[in-house]
């Protein structure tokens, strides 16, 4: 089994053409599917994150009393005496090696959600998704630094998968109601109601037409509503009120290829080391020996632990020194690579996020030195959207997600989007040149 078949496909992977075509027909059958999958995107998305709460405060032995407590992951983690950290990712490697090993091993071969969308004659095998999907949330609450978004996405296609077997609908209707679960599930775990709708449109299904926005704006809705109810409507990130100014957007115009060229190279990386991951008996003797020595940075750089949400906030709170940014940028591209090439699977979305924002607290130091007067965390937040853009190929979807994680002000989306479109118009202009050569 090529590792390509059993590793959930990126926002970066090649869409099919025949997918923006999809305009199923509405009827009443397709409104009560659309309600269903929203609810149960939403209830399996809440699981998921109530799960990785309590897996990270058993972990790390914070906030043992609660669910949902008032410490971050981060605070927990540095609070935890450093042989704890280590030990804790010594665990994490002997269960994500051993754990993806008896998936490939006895389960059926994966099917991404993209693969199930592009064609519904590859359905998800509903026992080895699951498993795979618990896999990801418990390895990434245990300190793993890939990402968690792939574990709703695919309990959400999933659910949606199964719900539209079962009431009979069309083949286009099908492909379109797993899109939409699984851009629901993104809602459901991120809080983010229009950006899982944007995600199933530009990643997913690749369109954007009215019936696509329908279907898609309602599904994720209702499961945003409906994880309220276990994780309660929380912000992912909390900002400063941060303002646009000229030295920010000259800055944002200037250093959007930078991030464009960082982002391609990183993408790059990670599915380089997707393609060669261990399997059989190497991934869990990699998965071991990655996660110790991830472990064993942990003891002085707590940072590098989880999926990246602690370091993001602490650079859009201006808390990094330049050199303490860099070095931290460094590691955690290489643990989250070599993390992919041992075998661990998960999402790159946080993980972008906070290499982003890593990248531009050096770029933005730099520049203050010119020209000063902009905070720090305003150059991260630009810095993460730009990042996160062109590593995951999504730039409507960047934009609107670190909108709606940070609830910025409506003005800083200037800045924003000229990073942005400099970023993903680089990189492409980069592939061209690299594929004519």
């Amino acid at each position: 089994m090529k590792p390509s078949d059993t590793a959930p496909l990126a926002a970066t992977d090649n869409p099919s053409p025949t997918v923006g075509a999809i305009a199923p027909r509405f009827s009443m059958k397709l409104g009560v599917v659309t309600i269903l999958t929203g609810i149960g995107a939403g209830l399996g998305g809440m699981l998921l994150a109530l799960l990785l709460h309590k897996v990270q405060h058993m972990a790390y032995g914070y906030s043992l009393d609660f669910t949902i407590g008032t410490e971050s992951f981060l605070v927990g983690v540095t609070h935890a005496s450093a042989q704890r950290r280590l030990i804790v990712l010594v665990l994490c490697g002997l269960v994500a090696g051993f754990g993806w090993w008896a998936i490939y091993r006895f389960g059926r071969p994966l099917v991404s959600v993209k693969q199930t969308v592009d064609s519904d004659a590859r359905p998800m095998p509903p026992g080895t998704t699951i498993a795979h999907a618990l896999l990801q949330i418990v390895t990434v609450a245990m300190g793993s630094p890939l990402g968690r978004e792939v574990a709703p996405r695919e309990i959400g296609a999933l659910f949606a998968s199964w719900l539209s077997a079962r009431t009979g609908l069309t083949s286009e209707q099908r492909r379109m109601i797993v899109a939409c679960g699984a851009g629901a599930g993104l809602a459901a775990v991120y809080n983010v109601p229009l950006g899982g709708a944007v995600f199933t449109m530009e990643v997913l299904l690749v369109t954007f037409n009215w019936q696509a926005a329908c279907l898609a704006m309602a599904t994720s809705a209702i499961a945003a509503g409906v994880a309220w109810l276990g994780l309660g409507a929380e912000i992912q990130y909390a900002v400063p009120s941060f303002l646009p100014t000229a030295s920010l957007v000259v800055w944002a115009l200037v250093c959007g290829p930078l991030f464009g060229l960082a982002g391609h190279a990183f993408i790059q990386l990670a599915n380089a080391a997707r393609n060669h991951a261990a399997r059989g008996w190497q991934l869990p003797v990699y998965a071991v020996v990655n996660f110790t020595i991830l472990g064993a940075l942990a003891m002085y750089f707590p940072q590098l632990l989880g999926n990246g949400k602690g370091a993001a906030q602490l650079a859009f709170d201006s808390q990094f020194a330049i050199g303490l940014a860099a070095t931290l940028l460094v590691l955690k591209v290489l643990v989250t690579v070599g993390s992919l090439r041992a075998g661990a699977s998960g999402g790159l979305l946080t993980p972008g996020l906070a290499n982003g924002a890593l990248m531009a607290i050096v770029l933005g130091g730099l520049w203050s030195v010119a020209w000063p007067g902009v905070p720090l965390g305003a150059f991260a937040l630009v810095g993460a959207a730009a990042f996160l853009a062109t590593s995951q190929r999504m730039p409507l979807t960047a934009v609107v997600l670190v909108a709606e994680f940070t609830q910025v002000n409506h003005n800083f989306l200037v800045p924003m989007i000229l990073a942005v479109s400099g970023s993903v118009m680089t990189s492409r202009l980069w592939e061209r040149h690299a594929s004519a050569r």
